[in-house]
């Protein structure tokens, strides 16, 4: 009976596509080999994502705490008003170091007046100048100080915790609040030297998130090993927004050299010594026994290496359809 073409099947290893022509007689499917130099093989590593900037941020002057306008979990804008100590002191301060320097500019240009008519030095009006000069660094300094009573977010994020409540007495960078970035998260993967070969900066590999595949893309490389391991931190940035403290997996694609071609299982004999036969169908519709040895196997399928040839057919199914040496008709 005539062997005709039933149609193209692709099968699917990692990112490794092997075309193969499958042919049928009656209930007979054959796999035309193709044979390859490399052969891939798919590793997950296991990683965590973390928040791209993640702060625990406090008042940079002592005082009592006022106001709270935020509680964990609410997200802010870089800018927000989070708390507010009491600033009645400080803009007494302000006050009174702001009507010296008032009175030190007037009595300046009473002074340049004076100056230009003769009737005091220059050395005197230097002083003024002096003086205007020592006023407006108080004045500036009383400004700095109110606004420092105001703790801003200092980026997009969500409040993580909550440190300290209205009315606490503290001192300067006692923690507030902790703050988680919004915008972006980087995954922290522990890679075995071996693999770091494999990787470069700034190119784009697969992860899978919740089941789903994305992309991320090599932005830094630790210099040395993880804690005296033999792997080293490689950290991934995302182009979204995924929620800090899942758990992620690297999808790796390793690629090696050998020589041999991909089969299903379901067509393997075990035979001996550790090999295993494949049957194949000759020119002259003979059933020939191939014997093979497994270099690599993955789901249902088997990367070998052995005396098959480009373009020997192997019979899908094997001693389950035919018999070794049977002639077909």
């Amino acid at each position: 009976m005539a062997i005709f073409l039933k149609n193209i099947k692709i099968f699917f290893w990692s990112s490794l596509f092997l075309v193969s022509n499958i042919f049928s007689q009656n209930s007979l499917e054959v796999l035309e080999v193709n044979i390859l130099d490399t052969y891939q093989i798919q590793k997950k590593l296991p990683g965590k994502l973390l928040p791209f900037q993640n702060s625990m941020i406090a008042f940079e002057i002592p005082g009592k705490i006022e106001k709270v306008f935020v509680d964990v979990g609410d997200k802010v804008i870089k800018g927000d008003v989070l708390a507010k100590l009491d600033d009645r002191e400080i803009i007494a301060n302000l006050n009174q170091t702001k009507a010296k320097l008032d009175l030190a500019e007037q009595q300046l240009i009473r002074f340049r007046d004076l100056n230009n008519k003769g009737f005091i030095s220059q050395q005197e009006l230097d002083r003024a100048k002096s003086e205007v000069t020592v006023a407006k660094s108080q004045f500036d300094i009383a400004q700095v100080k109110q606004t420092q009573t105001l703790l801003v977010a200092p980026y997009d994020g969500f409040i993580q915790a909550r440190k300290k409540d209205e009315g606490s007495v503290i001192n300067s960078s006692i923690p507030i609040f902790e703050i988680l970035d919004s915008q972006k998260v980087e995954a922290h993967i522990s890679v075995p030297e071996n693999l770091i070969k494999e990787l470069s900066l700034n190119s784009k590999y697969s992860f899978l998130i919740d089941g789903i595949e994305v992309e991320g893309e090599l932005a830094r490389l630790a210099p040395m090993s993880v804690s005296g391991s033999q792997s080293r931190l490689a950290i991934f940035i995302f182009s979204e927004f995924y929620t800090p403290g899942k758990v992620v997996e690297m999808v790796f694609q390793e690629t090696r050299q050998a020589s041999g071609t991909w089969v299903p299982i379901n067509a393997m004999t075990q035979s001996d010594q550790g090999l295993w036969s494949v049957y194949t169908l000759s020119p002259e519709m003979q059933v020939q026994r191939e014997v093979v040895e497994i270099v690599h196997y993955e789901d249902n399928y088997a990367y070998v290496s052995g005396t098959l040839k480009k373009g020997d057919l192997i019979i899908l199914g094997g001693l389950t359809k035919v018999l070794e040496n049977q002639i077909l008709k």
